[in-house]
């Protein structure tokens, strides 16, 4: 097989796969929607991740030290970004962003 057309199937084959893994319980679980376990984790699941990313996020620069002020003030930045705007996606991207400029640029270690 050309190699173009090797990169191009894999390619769709990996779109096919990542749709599917999207839609598919969307699909399945349809007509589940009001089952009592749906809503306990629909209601409960995506703060628990959140804590989840936050303690992976910080547990580096908490036991070396290396990062820890970048990390604590771009966290500082999320929760300044959303308690003013309100707005999730706005609180990642300026924390990320933020984080981002101050290990390149201002403050490296």
């Amino acid at each position: 097989m050309e190699p173009t057309a090797y990169l191009l199937a894999f390619i769709a084959l990996a779109a096919l796969a990542t749709f599917l893994t999207r839609a598919l319980p969307f699909l399945l679980l349809a007509g589940h929607a009001e089952h009592e376990w749906l809503q306990f984790l629909g209601r409960f699941l995506p703060p628990v991740l959140m804590v989840l990313l936050l303690v992976y996020a910080l547990k580096t620069p908490l036991v070396s030290g290396v990062g820890l002020a970048q990390s604590l003030l771009a966290l500082a930045l999320v929760v300044l970004l959303h308690l003013t705007l309100r707005n999730a996606l706005v609180s990642i991207l300026g924390g990320t962003a933020g984080y981002m400029l101050m290990v390149q640029q201002w403050m490296p270690l």
